[in-house]
């Protein structure tokens, strides 16, 4: 069982965190490479914090070919 609470990461940190636009954030997810938003009201939106994470960790792992993740904790 997964002990972290879970949250929501609003746009503001998940661009200051990925270093991307609004506009490639966007397009990433449109395009299937980046987690899917959740709709948390009529105007906001904010993405699962364990799916951004995971998207985090296999970008990192993604640049560094023959490296394993154990090996970055």
């Amino acid at each position: 069982m997964n002990t972290k609470p879970r949250r929501f990461v609003r746009l503001p940190e998940v661009m200051e965190r990925t270093g991307l636009s609004r506009t490639a954030l966007e397009r990433l997810e449109a395009e299937g490479l980046f987690p899917k938003h959740v709709k948390i009201s009529s105007i906001a939106k904010g993405w699962i914090e364990a799916e951004f994470e995971t998207w985090f960790d296999s970008r990192i792992a993604a640049s560094r070919p023959g490296t394993e993740k154990a090996n970055h904790v």
